[in-house]
C-alpha cells in the first residue's frame, strides 16, 4: 500500500473517531489526497469546530479540495459556513466545485434540525 493511500486510511479512521485535533495538524499536508481526506473526514465531526476547520480549505489552489470542503459542510450542517459556500457556488473558477457548493448550500438551506 502507498503512504498516500495509508495515509488516507488513516484519516478516515481519525474521522470516525471524531478526533479532530488530529484532523487538523493534517490539514496543511502538501499532497492534495491527502487534503481532500480530510476535508471529508472533517464532514463526519458535526461539530462548530469541525466546521470552522473547514473555512480555510475553501481557499485551497486545488478545486477537489474546496469540493470537499463544500461537501462536508452540506455533511454537517455547518450554517456558520454558508456566506463560504455561496461564494464558491456562485464566483469558483472550477465549474465542479460551484455544482458541489450548490448542492451543499441546498442542504444548509433545507435540512430541518
Amino acid at each position: 500500500m502507498a503512504r498516500i493511500e495509508r495515509v488516507v486510511e488513516k484519516i478516515d479512521k481519525l474521522g470516525k473517531k471524531q478526533n479532530l485535533g488530529a484532523l487538523v495538524k493534517m490539514k496543511d499536508d502538501p499532497d492534495d489526497e491527502v487534503r481532500v481526506a480530510v476535508a471529508l473526514a472533517l464532514g463526519q465531526i458535526k461539530t462548530y469546530d469541525s466546521g470552522m476547520q473547514l473555512i480555510p480549505l475553501f481557499r485551497d489552489s486545488a478545486p477537489a479540495v474546496r469540493a470537499a470542503a463544500a461537501e462536508s459542510v452540506g455533511l454537517i450542517n455547518a450554517k456558520h459556513c454558508e456566506e463560504y459556500v455561496k461564494k464558491l457556488a456562485y464566483a469558483d473558477s472550477d465549474p465542479s466545485v460551484r455544482q458541489t457548493a450548490r448542492e451543499a448550500l441546498d442542504k444548509i438551506r433545507t435540512r430541518v434540525i
